[in-house]
């Protein structure tokens, strides 16, 4: 009986000892911190502006997922009038993003999106390019219908190109304008097109043209042609299935390291 008594008691401090290892604590650290760290997969569907395609394919999203390496994010550029559309007609996006605030409005209005989940994160500028290499005699905005061809996005369903309506309209040109106008259906087409000198001068934003070595900008907007900034708001749709993944995405594009990218694409915060 003595013997039996001692060999458990030996047992008991050999376990005892070895719980208080660090060989034996590490593993079982290590082993919730793993639990913490990682989540069961998960797939996320980001719906955004074209104009955004290059900050999120090139580092948005692969930082993202360096951090949440169990989320995969998927993303669809396009128009933001073409996105707002395929979510009304059922798109499963779990995040929109667009590059003006009358898509994510009417989102809202439709109740696809809930107002107090929006967040105005991006500002973008509004320009007039041309090839490089390419001379034109055209200056800025003011003499643009001096060129025989102009693209622009289709104010139809292209923020880019309701924004150059707008500049046209206040100059007083938009007729004119609109006669030489060929309209693309986002405005990664209507950059491409000035790349190639398919046209001779083109309308889109600040940072389209910092992200072509094709292209040079002619001129910014003139002053007071716009009547508000251009703003690229952020929202998580309200019937993703994923909303806390779609959260923390979002969460992510507005954070320190999420805003420093897109400043290195030519994007400034909004104010």
């Amino acid at each position: 009986m003595k013997k039996w008594m001692v060999c458990c008691v030996s047992i008991g401090l050999v376990v005892s000892v070895l719980a208080g290892t660090p060989l034996f604590a590490g593993g079982r650290r290590a082993e919730v911190q793993g639990a913490q760290d990682t989540g069961a997969p998960v797939t996320i569907m980001v719906a955004a502006a074209a104009s955004l395609r290059n900050a999120f394919e090139g580092e948005i999203i692969p930082q993202f997922q360096a951090v949440y390496p169990w989320i995969t994010v998927e993303g669809t550029y396009d128009s933001s009038g073409k996105l707002q559309t395929q979510i009304e007609q059922g798109l499963e996006a779990d995040v929109f993003m667009s590059a003006a605030t009358t898509q994510m409005d009417n989102l809202v209005k439709g109740g696809l999106v809930r107002g107090d989940a929006v967040r105005p994160l991006l500002e973008n500028k509004i320009v007039l390019i041309k090839s490089v290499g390419v001379s034109t005699v055209v200056t800025g905005f003011q003499d643009i219908i001096a060129a025989p061809v102009i693209a622009l996005g289709d104010p139809a369903s292209v923020p880019a190109g309701q924004y150059a309506q707008e500049i046209f309209t206040s100059l007083g040109t938009w007729d004119a304008v609109r006669a030489k106008a060929s309209l693309g259906t986002n405005v990664t087409e209507v950059l491409n097109w000035v790349a190639e000198a398919s046209a001779e001068v083109g309308v889109v934003y600040a940072t389209d043209a910092v992200s072509s070595g094709k292209v040079e900008v002619l001129a910014e907007v003139p002053a007071g042609s716009l009547a508000r900034p251009v703003i690229y708001p952020v929202a998580p749709v309200a019937a993703s299935a994923h909303p806390e993944e779609a959260g923390l995405f979002i969460e992510f594009l507005a954070s320190p390291q999420g805003l420093a990218v897109f400043a290195a694409y030519g994007f400034a915060a909004a104010p």
